[in-house]
């Protein structure tokens, strides 16, 4: 038995430590079959988004969906301590439980205690080890404990600064494609003087912008579940939004930056693809299709109206259905995944910028209640 618990220990103590050293301090893509921390976070969102579905009113949800991500990572540290703490407990105990206690009491349960002190370092000295083994385990563990807790502090950091560098690329859209942005408004707005020129070098700003979101998010996961200040906003919202003013102008969208288009579309494509296998979300046609005949057609005559052409004929049709095919079920499955609501081509004729917006301004009997213009999620 005590093989047994010493062999249980060591593996906690091996499997928790190469978690973090995987998560933390090798941060990329691990391709390996079984991984502690993604069973962690597919065996804990899914409860919380049917706790939230089934509990949570619609215009709070977006909001409970939010706290998952801050809230996962603490959890996660924790199961991770806690695993340690287990572990060297499982070795005390299978070198025979060789401490002293000052009530005299022994067993498992004072072996957790130690260990757990000793982890969090908290050196109260009413449980010590009296014997080689029990010393050189202490030692270790106090060890660990510190060294977790530097990981710890250097790992939030650098989560912050990424969510940060994503999250003002996103707030820039507002005034430039709308509110959630579209690819209708995105062209519509870059329609004046010098527009293509505007348009071009957004783009390029958007290829670095997804190539840079890409790492970050093969790096560190757990930003995927990190949400938007605003419900109208998303990473996936933007980054769909991107690929389909891209499908547009490579289809045929007559005095347009196509060659800046391509490369966009293609890191825009290749972050959405990795990111649907780091999260095993297997590609799936929309339910819906977001871009019918009469709203193409909208699309035309409001792209008319400002002054562009938009191709026109079965070629286009054609070549516009390609390339919604290769990024579009790939997007699908990560809104449903992340239940997040993907943009439409054409901006509602109800929706508005969230810059024009604003809590104080709105009638007094309506202030019990935020908008919550992002459309419906679950």
């Amino acid at each position: 038995m005590a093989i047994l618990a010493a062999v249980a220990g060591a593996a906690f103590i091996v499997i928790a430590l190469w978690e973090g050293f995987e998560t933390i301090i090798l941060p990329r893509r691990v391709t390996r079959r079984f991984r502690f921390t993604r069973v962690f976070y597919r065996t804990t969102w899914r409860p919380w988004m049917k706790l939230g579905r089934a509990v949570i009113p619609v215009n709070r949800r977006e909001t409970w969906l939010g706290c998952f991500g801050p809230l996962s990572l603490l959890l996660l540290l924790s199961v991770w301590a806690f695993i340690l703490i287990i572990g060297f407990a499982l070795l005390h105990w299978a070198a025979g439980s060789a401490v002293f206690a000052n009530d005299g009491h022994g067993g498992f349960f004072i072996d957790l205690y130690l260990s757990g002190t000793t982890f969090f370092t908290l050196g109260l000295g009413d449980v010590l080890p009296h014997n080689s083994v029990g010393r050189v385990l202490v030692v270790l563990e106090s060890g660990l404990g510190f060294a977790f807790l530097a990981l710890v502090i250097g790992y939030l950091p650098a989560l912050n600064q990424s969510f940060a560098r994503r999250e003002v690329s996103i707030s820039l859209l507002d005034a430039r494609a709308g509110s959630p942005p579209c690819a209708s408004e995105m062209l519509r707005r870059h329609s004046h003087h010098g527009g293509m020129e505007s348009l071009q070098k957004l783009l390029g700003e958007w290829e670095r912008w997804s190539a840079e979101f890409l790492e970050g998010h093969l790096s560190y996961p757990v930003l995927a579940y990190f949400r938007s200040q605003h419900d109208n906003q998303s990473w996936l919202g933007a980054l769909t939004a991107i690929l389909d003013t891209c499908a547009l102008i490579m289809a045929g969208v007559e005095g347009t930056c196509a060659r800046q288009a391509e490369l966009t579309f293609a890191m825009s494509r290749h972050a959405v693809v990795d990111l649907s296998l780091v999260f095993y979300t297997k590609p799936r046609q929309p339910k819906a299709d977001r871009l019918p005949k009469e709203t193409l057609e909208e699309l035309r005559a409001l792209l008319a109206r400002s002054g562009q052409k938009l191709g026109n004929g079965d070629e286009f049709e054609r070549k516009l259905k390609e390339l919604r095919e290769m990024y579009e079920p790939y997007v699908s499955a990560l809104a449903a995944h992340f239940h997040i609501g993907l943009p439409p081509w054409v901006a509602r004729g109800d929706s508005a910028d969230n810059w024009l917006g604003s809590y104080w301004e709105r009638p007094a009997k309506k202030h019990d209640q935020l908008p919550n213009r992002g459309g419906e999620h679950f």
